[in-house]
């Protein structure tokens, strides 16, 4: 089954949700950061997902997030929201909860510390696939879950109806060639070091952490491969390289991506929930100093 060549757009960011000091979510600056993404080039927003500290926002909090962002950014962005859990009814119940709160589309993650079969797994996610009408974004990060998708799965997977897209942090690009043409899914990036490779093994887009900072360049990387400059393409590559290692080599990329936001003047508060403590003042200093040399936005 070949789907819409790019059914959430090309760039999104898989965004952090902003807290205030004591840890309550600061919506006002959710909403704040949700408009800067979408005017630094982002086409969709995946919201609770691991770098929004999903894990850690509730089930009433999940749907205002939702809500929040819907509000601020209208209807033609793409909101993705995450439906993870390791207990399928819990899932579902997410699933069904961003339908009803507006999302545009769910995140599907394999399931993670239980380590089910991969009949589990397939069954886990034609579960959440059919809570609701929502088109549908796998999610295959084994280094989180402990366990990867099989092909087999991705071929089950790929025959469900809504099941449209796949964000691929397994880092097995040659992999992706197969599944991509096998499949017809539409293939993200789900690790930013490799999203142009991804491209050029027939990826659609990517699905980033460091957009929170460099979305503008990650857009004309993009736009690059899109127009066939492989050289271009390259070049913006390159480029990337030091912000995906200030941003995800310094720490968790939802504690750096908040540290940076503030240094850009764009959240108030780095603050998250347990087990994330907050970047230090070193470590904002440190990716202040970053982002001030490479002449992406900060705060003087």
């Amino acid at each position: 089954m070949t789907h819409t060549n790019r059914p959430f757009g090309a760039l999104l960011t898989a965004m952090v949700t902003p807290m205030h000091e004591d840890g309550e979510i600061d919506f006002a600056a959710t909403q704040a950061l949700a408009k800067f993404l979408v005017d630094q080039g982002n086409d969709g927003l995946v919201l609770s997902g691991t770098t929004g500290e999903a894990p850690t926002t509730h089930a009433p909090e999940k749907v205002e997030l939702i809500e929040a962002v819907r509000e601020a950014v209208g209807p033609a962005i793409k909101i993705v929201a995450g439906a993870g859990s390791n207990d399928t009814a819990h899932a579902v119940r997410m699933a069904e909860q961003a339908a009803e709160a507006g999302a545009d589309g769910v995140l599907a993650l394999v399931p993670y510390y239980s380590k089910p079969q991969q009949a589990g797994i397939v069954a886990h996610i034609q579960a959440i696939a059919s809570a609701s009408d929502l088109p549908v974004m796998l999610y295959d990060i084994p280094g989180r879950t402990g366990i990867a998708l099989s092909d087999a799965s991705y071929d089950a997977l790929a025959d469900v109806s809504n099941i449209v897209a796949n964000k691929d942090a397994t880092g097995q690009v040659e992999a992706a060639k197969d599944r991509i043409a096998r499949t017809g899914l539409a293939w993200y990036s789900g690790d930013d070091p490799l999203t142009l490779e991804f491209l050029r093994a027939g990826g659609v887009g990517v699905v980033s952490v460091i957009s929170h900072v460099a979305s503008p360049w990650i857009r004309a990387m993009i736009d690059a491969h899109s127009a066939n400059d492989a050289g271009l393409a390259d070049a913006w590559h390159e480029k990337l390289l030091p912000v995906v290692d200030a941003i995800m080599g310094r720490g968790p990329g939802g504690v750096m991506s908040k540290a940076a936001l503030q240094a850009a003047g764009v959240i108030p508060s780095r603050a998250t929930r347990l087990p994330y403590v907050p970047a230090t003042d070193e470590e904002y200093v440190a990716i202040a100093t970053f982002l001030r040399d490479a002449g992406l936005p900060v705060q003087e």
